[in-house]
């Protein structure tokens, strides 16, 4: 009996010894993994993303003049991030159910489904409001002008939405439409690769460039 007791004594002591070892193996693993994954390799991209692309990883800032800029202070928006414009001087971007709207602190779209009544309803309103702002049909005002983003900070338009403003921004502005159609030709980006997405005019450059124009 004092041998089983011996035994049995031995071996508990043997597994708690061997426990301890597994756990310190394990919390130094551990440690070296938070040093290398938690602090290294950020840091190693932070830096490398500061040298080979310092506007990107700094928010792709944009300078009222339409410069890229890596000094916060002198930004007036990113073109990552869409921002309201009112006024008839001023192409307006699509909506935004982003806190009061295109608020980066409260992201998200709405969360309704296209049968959802309150958001067809909310779909006419819009409509309705974009084709008397720029004088076309209802017919005319197509699906962006009148639905928010997933994110509610898309910073583009389609084409035909700013196709449909063109007149509305040159006579608030004593502009020819001809100018101001070019305008628009000039900041409508393509298809990235030629395949993905769809062409799209980035709202905050496009009004850089008309109150450049007059």
């Amino acid at each position: 009996m004092s041998t089983l007791t011996t035994t049995s004594a031995a071996s508990t002591a043997s597994s708690l010894a061997a426990l301890g070892r597994h756990g310190l193996a394990g919390l130094r693993v551990l440690l070296l993994l938070t040093v290398l994954l938690g602090l290294a390799y950020p840091l190693a991209m932070t830096g490398v993303a500061q040298v080979a692309f310092p506007w990107q990883a700094n928010g792709s800032l944009v300078t009222a003049t339409g410069e890229r800029t890596t000094d916060r202070a002198q930004a007036v928006g990113s073109a990552l991030v869409g921002q309201a414009f009112t006024g008839d001087e001023w192409f307006h971007p699509r909506p935004s159910v982003a806190g009061n709207g295109y608020d980066t602190r409260a992201s998200g779209g709405s969360n309704l489904g296209p049968l959802n009544p309150d958001l067809a309803a909310t779909v006419r309103e819009r409509q309705a409001q974009v084709a008397a702002e720029d004088g076309v049909d209802p017919s005319q005002v197509p699906a962006d002008a009148v639905t928010a983003s997933f994110s509610g900070l898309d910073p583009d338009i389609s084409p035909a939405y700013a196709a449909i403003q063109v007149e509305r921004v040159a006579a608030a502005r004593g502009l020819e439409p001809a100018a101001v159609q070019r305008l628009v030709d000039e900041h409508t980006s393509g298809r990235p690769l030629g395949v993905l997405g769809e062409p799209r005019v980035n709202v905050l450059a496009l009004n850089i460039a008309i109150r450049q124009l007059g």
